[in-house]
This record gives C-alpha cells, structure tokens and sequence, in this order.
C-alpha cells in the first residue's frame, strides 16, 4: 500500500499533471475541475501542485474557478455518501478508529469552524475531515458554507502565489495583500458561524436535506 502511494506521488508530478492538462484541455475546464474532484477519493494527490497546475495552464481566474469547483464538489459528494451509508457495518467500523473519533469530537463542538478552518489548509486529511461532518449530521446548508470559504480562500492563496512567485521573491511585501485577504476571511467566518449557529437553534435540520 505504502509503495503504490509513493508511485502515485512520483507520478503526480507539477509537469507531469502540467502535460496532462495540456494535452486534454480541449476538454475545457473538465480535466482541471476533474484532477481536484478527485482529491477528495484519492488523498495522497498533492493539492498544492495541481492546483498551481490549474493556475499555470488556465491562468490565475480560471485556475482559481476550476480547483475551487472540484475541491469544493469532491467534499460535497464525499459529505453526502457518508451520511447516506452512516448506518453501515463499514462505516461504522472506520469511525470507531481514534482519529475519527477525535475529528468527530471536533466537528460536532464547533461545526462551521471546525470544517472552515481546516480547509484553509492545502495539505491535511481532508477525507476525514469531509467524513467526520458527515458522521455528525452536520447541516447540510452550513457544510457547504464552510468548506466554499475556507477551500476558496486556500485555492486563491495557493494559485496567486503561484502565478507570481517571481514578484512575491523580488516584493516581500506582497505578503501582507495575502495576509489581509486571510484575515478577512477569518472575520467573514466568524460572521457565518454566528449565523448557522443562531439558525440551528431555531430550525434544526431535519435528519436528511439531500435526499
């Protein structure tokens, strides 16, 4: 298992997911938003290069757009999967292992942030991150809300760096645009988490909203 995934890496690399969108980008945004989507089934792909792939073949905007929407349907999908087969003998098997308990735990004393914040991260377990709200029967409404943020947030980051590494090494303080734009979303943040927190006390979601 451990050398598939180390073959896995070896081949994920910046060119080489460079050439493959090259090669198939008569498809338009399909093989970008396609190579992120898959980020959520397949963990060992390196979100950080194929997201400034994305940004170096289809430029920052494009880019940016299309790592989003994969990422951001990836974790939908995966959110949704697992609370339809939550009652599974799977399921329940993998949930019982420490770190989805701990991640669990987590998700259901902070919720919105819990999932905002660690999808500021471009490399983390995303998986279980995605599988432990889905465990707790987080709201739907406010998942979608969490993980568009904090994904939008570290796609933007990642892919601006990306596109000008060259000014960011020569200007220093090109950093501090970057910074304020994190730190505005930390305060947009804290602003949502008010809001789904406030409307779950008056209107609990019923036991499933995606059906």
């Amino acid at each position: 298992m451990v050398g598939a995934e180390i073959s896995l890496m070896e081949y994920f690399t910046e060119q080489n997911i460079e050439l493959f969108l090259e090669r198939f980008r008569s498809l338009g945004p399909l093989p970008g938003v396609l190579l992120t989507f898959l980020k959520s089934f397949v963990p060992p792909l390196p979100t950080i290069v194929i997201v400034g792939a994305n940004a170096a073949i289809y430029g920052l905007w494009l880019g940016f757009l299309y790592s989003w929407i994969g990422l951001v349907m990836g974790s939908l999908l995966t959110f949704w999967l697992i609370r339809k087969a939550s009652n599974t003998p799977f399921i329940r098997r993998w949930a019982a292992k420490p770190k989805v308990q701990k991640a669990m735990v987590w998700a259901q004393r902070n919720g919105f942030s819990f999932v905002f914040l660690l999808s500021l991260f471009p490399m983390g377990p995303f998986v279980v991150i995605n599988m432990a709200a889905g465990l707790t029967r987080m709201p739907t409404l406010s998942f979608a809300a969490a993980v568009a943020l904090g994904k939008g947030v570290m796609v933007f980051c990642v892919s601006y760096i990306g596109t000008h590494l060259s000014d960011f090494i020569d200007q220093p303080i090109k950093f501090i645009g970057v910074a304020f734009f994190i730190a505005v979303s930390l305060w947009l943040n804290r602003k949502l988490q008010a809001y789904f927190t406030s409307s779950a006390a008056v209107t609990p979601e019923p036991a499933d909203t995606m059906e």
